[in-house]
């Protein structure tokens, strides 16, 4: 099978885990070895989060005063080079042999886009209150909101419209025994001027929206979204709440999501499969293997007896 996994930036970090290179490399080892007992058997084209590298790119650019600060979009491209070239090396020691090909993306947005007026994308590390407050006061065009028991930094997350290089991965793929890295913090975002030129836009794109246009173009038989949860919940943190093992896309619409968190994943994988796709699902990256068999994770297809089942 043809299969797009988007592994989630907390795969390569963990929640409150300090962003040191080598803890990033320790993560990604992991992960490059679940990919890998997939990729063994299967095409994978693999997308990541970049939240919080981007947002401690944006710190540490910050940090210099000798030149003006990059913007968002240069962040995000030198993420995608970096978290890229780490997991291209660590499924190459997986994987000897194989062919492993790492591509930078652009991701096209409309720049009348109503999310550059309400940012909800979290980036860079997570704070306490008290360092929330101080940072506010030092950055008064931040804006920072809850995350948990946590704060972190938000900024827009316009919806993705055109994966730029999707022509060029198809052709790409089309030697079935390659494994690509692609689609980085769900691409570098760009918009188109009037007179048709390209512009940068500072602005991080939701990696899973952007998987799901990615899966699509490229036809996909399966899309699968890898994180730190092992199943989807009806209503997270309360004691009523159940693990949904399968459901229909139709199934899915009853339940309110997250928006800042769940809602963009489990909109990513009902639409591919409203959109014509075999299976999508949502559940632990070290149940990889498990979920593309439907013995883990939360898995959307078009036909489930009753709608929709539960983990008892």
């Amino acid at each position: 099978m043809r299969i797009v996994i988007a592994l989630g930036g907390n795969a390569i970090l963990q929640r409150g885990e300090p962003l040191e290179c080598e803890i990033q490399r320790r993560n990604i080892r992991k992960a490059a070895s679940a990919i890998a007992r997939i990729a063994r058997h299967h095409q994978v084209i693999l997308t990541h989060g970049n939240g919080p590298q981007v947002g401690l790119l944006a710190l540490m650019n910050d940090a210099y005063k000798g030149v003006s600060p990059y913007p968002l979009d240069a962040l995000g491209a030198q993420t995608q080079g970096m978290i890229g070239f780490m997991f291209e090396q660590e499924l190459r020691n997986q994987m000897p042999g194989h062919n492993i090909c790492t591509v930078s993306t652009q991701t096209l947005v409309n720049r009348n886009d109503p999310a550059f007026g309400d940012p909800d994308k979290f980036v860079g590390p997570v704070y306490n209150r008290e360092q929330a407050d101080e940072l506010l006061k030092a950055h008064e065009d931040w804006t920072i909101k809850a995350d948990g028991q946590y704060f972190r930094r938000v900024v827009a997350s316009p919806l993705p419209e055109e994966i730029l290089e999707l022509s060029s991965l198809q052709h790409l793929i089309s030697d079935e025994g390659i494994t690509v890295i692609c689609g980085g913090g769900g691409g570098v975002p760009v918009t188109r001027a009037d007179d048709g030129l390209l512009q940068n836009v500072e602005a991080v794109i939701d990696k899973d929206r952007s998987s799901r246009l990615l899966a699509e173009g490229l036809k996909a038989d399966a899309y699968l979204i890898l994180t730190d949860v092992p199943a989807v919940a009806t209503n997270f943190g309360h004691p009523d709440s159940k693990n949904i093992r399968c459901a229909t896309p139709e199934a899915m619409d009853q339940f309110d999501f997250a928006s800042g968190s769940m809602g963009p994943k489990v909109e990513s994988v009902v639409e591919f499969v409203r959109n014509g796709g075999k299976m999508a699902a949502i559940g632990s990256l070290d149940q990889a293997a498990e979920i593309l068999t439907s013995d883990s994770g939360t898995v959307i297809r078009p036909d489930v007896a009753g709608g929709i089942s539960y983990y008892e």
